[in-house]
């Protein structure tokens, strides 16, 4: 009976194996699992990447943006000082005009328009607005507004012969184009 007993004991054991699941995995469900995780890995390094995608992207969409409205408040600024010196711009040419008009009059006259011209001239600078165009220049049509022509042999083709009325401007901005007279040689 003993043998009975053992053998018992042996086909009870094999069948409580074979019912109860073993602890050991087996290699195929050790790759499932190891399969599972790396897809698992895979998807997170993945939504890893596009989120710093998407915040890369929106620091150079804000950058852009800062960027834009900067130069947008540079040209506001820059219109509304050409805006303002425009209004000016006569009162410089009267007084640009009286001071070569003023060959007989007194020396306190003069002194006093040479102070007021420069005192101009100086917040015309501080504003970064330029006066251009010289005898002799070179005629350039997208600064220049040529009034008249002349046939003289003083002066090159296309040299400016005569300015009527400088021109200003703001960076690279015009302001107001120079009227001018052109010389042309035969």
């Amino acid at each position: 009976m003993s043998e009975e007993k053992n053998t018992e004991t042996l086909e009870e054991v094999v069948e409580e194996k074979e019912e109860k699941p073993s602890k050991e995995k087996k290699p195929s469900e050790k790759k499932k699992k190891k399969d599972k995780s790396s897809e698992k890995i895979e998807e997170l390094e993945k939504a890893l990447n596009d989120e710093k995608d998407k915040r890369l992207r929106l620091a150079a969409e804000y950058e852009n943006y800062r960027k834009r409205t900067s130069s947008e408040k540079l040209g506001i600024y820059d219109d509304a000082t050409a805006k303002a010196v425009e209004e000016l711009l006569p009162v410089a040419d009267s007084l640009t005009m009286a001071q070569q008009s003023m060959k007989d009059a007194p020396e306190e006259f003069k002194k006093g328009f040479e102070l007021v011209s420069s005192q101009l001239a100086a917040s015309f600078e501080k504003l970064k607005v330029e006066a251009f165009c010289e005898v002799g220049d070179d005629f350039d049509p997208n600064i220049h507004n040529a009034v008249a022509n002349i046939e003289s042999e003083d002066f090159e083709e296309n040299k400016i012969s005569a300015v009527f009325q400088k021109g200003y401007k703001l960076g690279d901005k015009i302001i107001r184009h120079a009227m001018v007279q052109v010389a042309n040689c035969d």
